[in-house]
């Protein structure tokens, strides 16, 4: 009998208030330069409390679609647009062969990113790196769904690389393999202990800033993205993410 039931799934209002956001962009009702109301005001009209507008902005800051200037407030910025809507819309569209081309390149920013990270992270980086891993960690620990967490952990190593083109191209490219990889319900819990241990071990060889451990530790951690978008079907898949 209780195979009959689904898993109810309950939308972060942080989630609803970044989709409003956006869509508001992409429709041209909102251009760079333009201000946004208060957190009060937003919290207000959206109903919520404004710990949920606060996570909404500092999400929206990360992918740079937002920038918060003290005293000022909240703009839309110029840079990151194209990261939101996407330069591929949607990857699931594409050839197979194009989606195969999409994930190398993610594999090969991925793993020089990680090694410069290694050679050129101040304790600024390691300190942040920490941060979207132990969040990661938490949201595992708690069987929820942690794709957020573990795209922040690759694109925070992506930062500490120094290389703002690399970065750049891995908010085009990462957010849409992520979303596809999970509508094609590849994420299963099998591999949630393994996807956390590969995590762990990227962080610890950016600390001793051992740059072959990275390189070689990064290329196991992406195995099984390479192998879904050459086959479709990964022996094994992240760990509630999709890393």
């Amino acid at each position: 009998m209780l195979e009959n039931f689904n898993q109810i799934k309950v939308t972060d209002p942080a989630d609803i208030i970044i989709q409003q956001i956006r869509s508001l962009i992409t429709s041209g009702q909102l251009n760079p330069g333009d201000k946004l109301p208060s957190e009060r005001k937003l919290a207000e009209k959206f109903g919520v409390g404004r710990s949920h507008v606060r996570d909404a902005i500092r999400k929206l800051e990360f992918y740079g679609i937002l920038k918060t200037f003290p005293q000022s407030g909240t703009f839309i910025s110029g840079l990151g647009i194209n990261a939101l809507q996407g330069l591929l819309s949607d990857v699931l569209g594409l050839e197979g062969a194009d989606f195969r081309s999409l994930v190398e390149t993610r594999i090969i920013l991925e793993i020089n990113g990680a090694a410069f990270a290694a050679q050129r992270r101040t304790e600024a980086d390691l300190s942040a790196i920490q941060k979207t891993l132990e969040a990661y960690e938490r949201k595992v620990a708690e069987g929820a769904t942690a794709v957020e967490e573990d795209l922040f952990f690759h694109l925070k190593i992506a930062e500490a690389s120094k290389n703002k083109v690399l970065k750049s191209l891995m908010l085009i490219i990462t957010p849409d393999i992520l979303k596809s990889y999970a509508a094609l319900e590849v994420c299963k819990n099998e591999g949630i202990h393994k996807a956390v241990e590969e995590h762990q071990q990227i962080f610890q060889f950016i600390i001793e800033q051992n740059v072959q451990g990275v390189r070689k530790a990064m290329q196991i951690h992406l195995k099984d993205v390479q192998e879904f978008s050459q086959t479709g079907f990964p022996h094994v898949s992240g760990a509630n993410g999709v890393s």
